[in-house]
């Protein structure tokens, strides 16, 4: 699969996930809601549960005409704007809740996931395999904002870098696969 291409028929998409990507940055936010709209994604509601194959299309649609940085940029202000709980107060932790997150914000049938596969604190390295419909670009803006938030306050080198590698969604795989620093 490549990007924006559901998983399965019939997955749906929590309100809350919808408005993050209209509320993650004010620069644009009429005109993304405006494409949400036309593809089918109106009366924007928390708590109400909206189709993710329309979602995708909304979102494909944004990504083509307000371009990857657009993309790069709501990836990486969901956890500004997120709460977590309190007991997510290290990186490993943080990491393993983008999963349980993107869980409960997903429903109906094989919305894919976010695997942390290897983490090193020593080495201050990590990969995770990103098995979803979303565009890459996004999820490695999610994940460094994780690093950004949730790292040690001393380091030096953040960054997450796209295993080219392996599989990936920008040549039509069903996943990405990120290596992270920090």
């Amino acid at each position: 699969m490549a990007h924006y291409i559901p998983f399965e028929k019939g997955v749906e998409v929590k309100g809350e996930a919808v408005l993050s990507i209209i509320n993650a940055l004010v620069t644009g936010q009429a005109r993304r809601i405006e494409i949400l709209a036309r593809n089918g994604i109106t009366n924007l509601q928390p708590g109400t549960w909206y189709s993710q194959e329309n979602y995708l299309n909304g979102y494909k649609e944004i990504g083509e005409v307000m371009g990857s940085a657009t993309l790069f940029m709501i990836g990486s202000a969901i956890p500004q704007n997120a709460i977590f709980p309190p007991d997510i107060d290290n990186l490993e932790k943080a990491l393993n809740a983008i999963d349980i997150a993107y869980n409960m914000n997903h429903r109906n049938g094989d919305i894919g996931y976010y695997k942390v596969q290897s983490f090193d604190n020593e080495n201050k390295t990590a990969v995770m395999e990103c098995k979803n419909p979303y565009h890459s670009i996004f999820d490695r803006g999610l994940i460094l904002a994780m690093v950004t938030r949730f790292g040690p306050a001393n380091s030096k080198k953040k960054d997450v870098v796209l295993d080219k590698t392996k599989e990936t969604r920008m040549n039509g795989g069903d996943s990405c696969t990120y290596n992270i620093y920090w």
